[in-house]
């Protein structure tokens, strides 16, 4: 593939803190989703932090401050990468169990962008399974985190909200202009066209001016 075919997106940032009320000592793995036409030129896939233990403070808050940082290339937006995360932590037994899951896009805007993501577990589909599960240490999970990021089979599935992560994106882009993407915020190209059409019209009456003075 040419080089001038192909754009460049580069992110680094940190998976910051979260807050779980119900729980201690919890840990994340976090791992990218992305289209067929993206590739990944330096950094990590994938990645698992450090167990954290929740503040003493009134906050409750989970510290992990774990870095990310990755480079994609693609020739085509399609398939815009996302990031996963999944929390997990032990129960009263021991067993690993999870305790969240959540994704979102990578910021499409250049700059510095913070996201609060609320997580969710999967339910078991009765209330004696959830029982058995409990007493047997084996809770819903899904096999492959990263179908959290897909929508295919959502609509069957049950889940409920645990929790939320904040995660802080710094991203910088090359090349999309010079393949055609725009990828200004509306607002952001709504007011450079109003500041241009006013300091237009400033500069045609100030020409008026010395026309007439002239």
């Amino acid at each position: 593939m040419a080089q001038h075919s192909v754009f460049l997106v580069m992110l680094n940032g940190q998976i910051e803190s979260g807050v779980f009320p119900e729980f201690n000592d919890l840990y994340l793995k976090y791992s990218f989703v992305h289209g067929s036409d993206w590739i990944i030129t330096s950094g990590l896939e994938d990645g698992i932090s450090q167990v954290s233990r929740k503040s003493i403070d009134d906050r409750g808050l989970f510290t992990w401050n774990f870095p990310i940082e990755v480079t994609f290339k693609s020739s085509n937006p399609h398939g815009w990468p996302q990031l996963v995360v999944s929390c997990y932590g032990t129960d009263v037994r021991g067993n690993e169990v999870v305790r969240g899951y959540t994704s979102c896009h990578i910021p499409i805007t250049a700059g510095r962008h913070r996201r609060k993501l609320g997580m969710f577990v999967p339910e078991s589909s009765s209330s004696f399974q959830k029982l058995i599960g409990w007493f047997l240490g084996n809770r819903p999970e899904f096999i492959d985190p990263k179908v959290v990021a897909h929508s295919e089979g959502r609509e069957v599935t049950r889940v409920r909200s645990q929790g939320y992560i904040r995660v802080s994106f710094n991203v910088i882009t090359r090349d999309m202009k010079k393949l055609g993407f725009d990828t200004i915020p509306s607002e952001v190209s709504t007011h450079s066209a109003v500041t241009a059409a006013a300091l237009s019209k400033i500069h045609e009456a100030s020409r008026d001016v010395h026309s007439e003075a002239s």
